[in-house]
């Protein structure tokens, strides 16, 4: 390999060029990896730092050398956070991605970010953030991109053969606990529609109607406040957890779409942190709130 300052100014114009070419694929590959669009952006300029230092050679597409250097920062920055992570109030919940409703509901998001929300739903990052980060590593490069064990192993550090027994585990508990929500967005929006009204009235009965009885709530506070609490499970307890706060919450609730599927943004009095509410509905049945008020990641909401 070469020092990319001892390169002529035609290589580094090619080299800088290849990078913005392949950009947005390294920010869907980030996305997945890390659930947070932030840290996507912040480890694709450590990858550009890396191509600055040392040019790989050759005049082929750079694809395949940037997606492996790339994830070996992703998966850096993952074990990282999970010796952090031990001692986080509440849960750790990803980085949303906000679509306001179009009309007078609200204004589209940006073009990209539309388009990675709806391929990454919250409810799978959620799953994927459970898994250790050699085992997110292996399922999002292999099951999501098609890159070959044999490429994905020496990330790993495990054979080829141990890195396919950590992508059939990751993807087990993916189809286990993150099956394909309702598809008909107009459908989950009226159920968030009526878990609101519900919810601003205190009425526990409908309430009840339209979770499901293994329903989970999990809220993130960013490591403090109401949110940095334990998550809840089951119909009756998140029922009564929604009677008690919804009326505070659900008055300042705007539906929106994030990630792909129905939500709202709450947006509270002056001074009060943005909160983002990911409902994910199966059945016609409300499976999942989670709400996200750490202001680190809901700064991008518009």
């Amino acid at each position: 390999m070469t020092a990319v300052a001892d390169l002529d100014p035609v290589r580094l114009d090619w080299l800088a060029a290849e990078f913005e070419r392949h950009r947005s694929h390294l920010r869907a590959v980030g996305y997945r990896m890390l659930g947070s669009l932030t840290e996507a952006d912040d480890a694709i300029q450590e990858a550009w730092i890396r191509l600055q230092r040392r040019d790989p050679g050759g005049t082929d597409d750079l694809r395949g050398w940037l997606t492996v250097t790339f994830s070996r920062i992703c998966l850096d920055m993952l074990r990282t956070r999970a010796s952090r992570r031990e001692t986080y109030p509440g849960t750790w919940l990803p980085e949303p991605v906000v679509t306001l409703l179009p009309g007078p509901r609200g204004e589209p998001a940006l073009e990209d970010d539309a388009v990675l929300a709806d391929s990454v739903g919250i409810a799978l990052l959620v799953v994927l953030d459970q898994l250790s980060p050699s085992e997110r590593v292996a399922f999002v490069l292999h099951d999501v991109f098609g890159i070959d064990f044999e490429h994905i192993a020496p990330l790993v550090e495990r054979t080829p053969a141990a890195t396919r027994q950590l992508a059939s585990r990751a993807r087990r508990r993916v189809r286990a606990e993150a099956p394909d929500p309702d598809a008909d967005i107009a459908v989950q929006q009226d159920i968030v529609d009526a878990f609101l009204a519900a919810s601003r009235s205190g009425d526990i009965e409908g309430l009840l109607r339209i979770l499901h009885p293994d329903v989970v709530f999990r809220g993130d506070g960013g490591g403090r406040g109401m949110l940095a609490r334990p998550s809840i499970r089951g119909r009756e307890l998140v029922a009564t957890q929604a009677g008690v706060f919804g009326p505070r919450f659900a008055a300042y609730a705007k539906p929106a779409i994030v990630n792909g599927g129905a939500g709202v943004v709450i947006e509270g009095a002056p001074g009060q942190p943005r909160i983002v509410g990911s409902i994910t509905i199966r059945g016609g049945l409300i499976v999942a709130i989670d709400l996200n008020g750490d202001p680190a990641k809901t700064t991008r909401v518009r």
